[in-house]
């Protein structure tokens, strides 16, 4: 069963991991047991230390929701040894119409050849100009012919070559096979025997009939097999019981991976002449095959967004994805869904809140660990209450999860801030910790908001942070770039910006002083910062 993954946004925060696993165990917990937490990015300190603190592992990271592979509904047809026969081959080709192309496999399970009915068809008209057959398995013409091994020379022999010939009455007489290389068919027909077992032929297949008991002191070396099957259907079958080895092919072939993206998959595809091509897992193994008719209408992976719902700050490929819910506590941007779908917006401090809500609304208590997460999530993300976005709300959820974790709102907020963040830290890691980019009125944004109680010292690293600023901006093109140090103690947040000094002048109404300036009272990225450049552009 596939899973729906749960996510917040890129560069995730304590809310945005918290949120989405909080979610994911309600969900599971309520019977719908597919749900896995995800995070794009790798955790921030504080996320590790409050994960820690309460004994969870961090979600899985996902790099992208792009349709691959596995996602399609492939066919599983038989894969077969490379020692089968065509007969057997040949059986479940025209067995099953919607059977194109058989995955041909070595004994450890890895592909060896591909064999298609057209295969099969082109080698049997071979054998109408070329009857010459060489070392078949003597196991795979017993098995073919439905045979029987009648002496003991053929007991000796573990494989047959020769030229097959048809010797029926009207047309049998001794110039049929004059030498070694032949393996002949006939009937009840003691003459052909007689010369077939002196002229000490490869082999001979008497159809219908047995050795005559006149005939079995002859010295001879010709290996002498029984069946009950006709002989003109037996002269067919011989081919037939050659390893499917020898017509497959094998060589120049395209497949493809469980992991293999559709995108790139279609664009090979359309380049290609083949009706199907063989599908391999993480160990090359065969699982399946591919034709182009499973392209047509893909499964997708389906997926439910926490703590954002903005493109830029999703997961990559959500565009390919089946978007199934969003909940969050932002304003609205610009991801669209193909489907209604669920979605629950609040004007709240936290996205865990309202999980948390959740939880109360479907009569589920979490478990003390998860009641201990979720109060972290909420300190984190409103600053301990101190942030505009916190609500009343926000406090009461907080303290009830708090009674229930075992813990007080007053020793996890220390402990959640109290660290010191800076430590070995580069400017470039404490800046994209925590860092979201925005598309504002053509305006490309990036603000990156480090929480600390030692902003001062934070900002004699002011340089380290521009010159990181100047690079990235290069690269990615960005009109501004800001930096917020929010200084929880000061209930303040220095910035350091990139960009036009007259933009943040006029959006926050304070003179810039060389790339700095500190906005008392500014504590939220979503509620102060950027409503005032979006007033300001849009």
């Amino acid at each position: 069963m596939e899973s729906i993954f749960v996510t917040g946004h890129r560069n995730p925060d304590t809310d945005s991991i918290v949120s989405a696993m909080a979610y994911a165990a309600l969900q599971n917990a309520l019977g719908k047991r597919r749900h896995t937490a995800g995070r794009l990015g790798n955790l921030n300190d504080e996320s590790k230390r409050i994960l820690d603190r309460f004994g969870f592992e961090p979600p899985m990271l996902i790099k992208n929701v792009r349709t691959q592979v596995r996602d399609l509904d492939f066919d599983t047809p038989p894969v077969l040894n490379a020692g089968v026969t065509v007969a057997r081959a040949w059986s479940i080709l025209s067995g099953d119409a919607r059977i194109a192309a058989i995955p041909i496999a070595n004994a450890d399970g890895t592909l060896y050849g591909m064999l298609s009915s057209g295969d099969v068809a082109n080698y049997d008209m071979q054998t109408v100009t070329d009857p010459f057959i060489r070392d078949v398995p003597l196991f795979n013409l017993l098995a073919a012919i439905e045979g029987k091994i009648l002496n003991d020379p053929g007991e000796d022999v573990d494989a047959i070559t020769g030229e097959v010939v048809l010797a029926l009455p009207k047309g049998a007489n001794q110039h049929l096979f004059a030498g070694e290389d032949y393996i002949a068919v006939c009937g009840d027909q003691p003459e052909v025997i007689r010369w077939a077992l002196e002229s000490n032929i490869h082999c001979l297949i008497l159809c219908e009939a047995e050795l005559p008991e006149e005939l079995r002191t002859i010295p001879t070396r010709t290996c002498v097999i029984s069946t009950p099957i006709d002989a003109y259907r037996v002269a067919r079958q011989i081919f037939q019981a050659i390893p499917i080895a020898r017509i497959s092919r094998n060589s120049k072939l395209e497949c493809f991976h469980l992991t293999d993206y559709l995108d790139d998959v279609r664009e090979v595809v359309s380049k290609s002449r083949y009706r199907c091509y063989p599908i391999l897992d993480e160990n090359d193994k065969v699982v399946g095959t591919l034709s182009r008719y499973h392209l047509i209408k893909p499964r997708r992976k389906q997926v439910v967004l926490v703590d954002h719902n903005e493109s830029a700050q999703s997961v990559p490929g959500l565009e390919q994805a089946e978007l199934l819910g969003i909940i969050d506590h932002h304003r609205l941007a610009d991801i669209q869904s193909a489907n209604p779908i669920f979605f629950r917006n609040e004007i709240i401090g936290s996205t865990t809140t309202i999980v948390a809500e959740m939880y109360q609304e479907k009569g589920l208590m979490p478990s003390p660990q998860m009641a201990g997460l979720m109060c972290a999530a909420i300190l984190s993300d409103t600053v301990i209450f101190k942030s505009p976005t916190a609500t009343p709300r926000d406090r009461a959820i907080a303290e009830r999860l708090a009674r229930i974790g075992g813990v007080t709102t007053e020793e996890l907020g220390k402990f959640i801030f109290s660290a010191g963040l800076g430590e070995g830290k580069t400017a470039k890691e404490l800046m994209y910790a925590d860092f979201k980019d925005f598309h504002i009125a053509g305006h490309y944004l990036g603000v990156g908001q480090i929480t600390c109680v030692d902003s001062v010292e934070m900002l004699d690293r002011k340089e380290e942070f521009l010159a990181e600023m100047h690079r990235a901006t290069a690269e990615k093109g960005y009109d501004v770039m800001i930096v917020m140090l929010t200084d929880v103690l000061l209930e303040g947040t220095q910035i350091i910006f990139l960009g036009s000094a007259d933009d943040i002048s006029q959006a926050f109404g304070v003179e810039p002083k060389g790339n700095t300036l500190f906005l008392p009272h500014v504590m939220s990225r979503k509620k102060q910062v950027i409503p005032m450049l979006s007033a300001l552009w849009g």
